[in-house]
């Protein structure tokens, strides 16, 4: 059996999946529980991937031939190096876990694309959320800025862009106010979005 990939993450896996249908790429690669695969490097996949065909085909490839293209240009991805490379070659190696990724692909409505806009009007720019959001959680927030482009991050500084403020924002609403950084509503965040 796959390290990790054990009777309680697949559960955990399972019940996730019973409460959606429908999952982003970077979701289901996280979700599988690849050693040294986690959220960040599950987004960078899917950006560089794109699809659940071709990110399945090219890893299948990684797991046949270590020094061919697809492991090359695996291995090419900003912070994935051959240690990374090499623990998701050990799991498309495995036919069970294969089993698994067929038989959970089965049970999905489908798998959505992942693609950066590449001409966002939040592409490279850095975001903070703070305070209650109510318009979407915290979680979604994130994901959909990550997917535009933007760099999410958790405190307030000289390079931050953007404050998206819910209600009882506190000390981050302060000194993005002192540090002279855009200050949003959840409506004109949404809005910016498009």
């Amino acid at each position: 059996a796959q390290p990790g990939w054990g009777e309680r993450s697949a559960q955990k896996l399972f019940e996730a999946i019973r409460a959606r249908r429908v999952i982003g790429l970077d979701r289901l690669i996280y979700s599988l529980g690849i050693r040294q695969v986690g959220e960040a490097t599950a987004r960078l996949l899917a950006l560089n991937y794109h699809s659940v065909a071709a990110w399945r085909a090219a890893m299948l490839e990684v797991a046949a031939d270590r020094d061919g293209e697809a492991w090359l240009g695996l291995t090419a991805i900003d912070q994935i190096g051959p240690e990374v490379a090499g623990e998701i070659a050990l799991f498309f190696a495995e036919e069970h876990n294969l089993r698994a990724l067929d038989d959970l692909l089965a049970g999905l409505e489908r798998v959505e694309d992942f693609a950066q806009a590449a001409h966002s009007p939040l592409t490279g720019k850095t975001v903070v959320f703070t305070g209650s959001l109510t318009r979407f959680t915290r979680d979604e927030a994130k994901a959909r800025a990550q997917a535009l482009g933007a760099k999410v991050a958790g405190s307030v500084s000289a390079k931050t862009n953007y404050l998206v403020a819910g209600a009882d924002a506190g000390s981050k609403l302060t000194k993005a106010r002192d540090l002279g950084v855009t200050i949003l509503s959840e409506d004109e965040w949404l809005a910016l979005l498009g």
